[in-house]
């Protein structure tokens, strides 16, 4: 029998978002990209989001966001770590409409679950390259906040 599997609650990100930008209408959904411009990490490891980076987003005809987020964070240590984030959003069609118009919404009622993966050459963070990780994240107007759980 394989081990059972656990997750613990390490740290938060709290992306600051620009403009959203959009390139239509693909074949495969609408096109968004969302610029990454700064925040903070918190909890197991503290630090700022880099103002670099984006969300490259398809939103599906049923509202079903595929997302790809990709930035950096430096560590208060100045270790810098790559983020690559995957995973989907997704709701009441009126809640993500509101969201897309940036309305407040109860994150409690959009499912928005994503996978990050994490790169970085410092020694000292080399173990988020070991484990695998899970979040819940939730979008506001002007931020994203993504709890972080490593997978045990």
């Amino acid at each position: 029998m394989a081990p059972m599997l656990e997750t613990k609650y390490v740290f938060t990100i709290t992306a600051k978002i620009g403009d959203v930008v959009t390139a239509g209408e693909t074949g495969v959904g609408v096109r968004r990209i969302i610029p990454i411009a700064g925040g903070e990490v918190a909890g197991a490891i503290s630090g700022k989001v880099l103002p670099f980076g984006a969300d490259f987003q398809t939103i599906r005809p049923n509202e079903l966001i595929d997302l790809e987020a990709r930035y950096a964070f430096e560590t208060n240590d100045g270790a810098t770590v790559y983020v690559e984030n995957k995973g989907m959003r997704f709701g009441p069609v009126e809640l993500l409409q509101k969201l897309k118009r940036g309305e407040p919404v109860d994150p409690k009622l959009i499912y928005f679950r994503t996978i990050p993966k994490f790169e970085t050459g410092h020694q000292s963070y080399r173990w988020l390259m070991q484990h695998i990780f899970v979040a819940s994240a939730a979008r506001h107007a002007d931020r994203v906040v993504i709890d972080v759980h490593q997978v045990i």
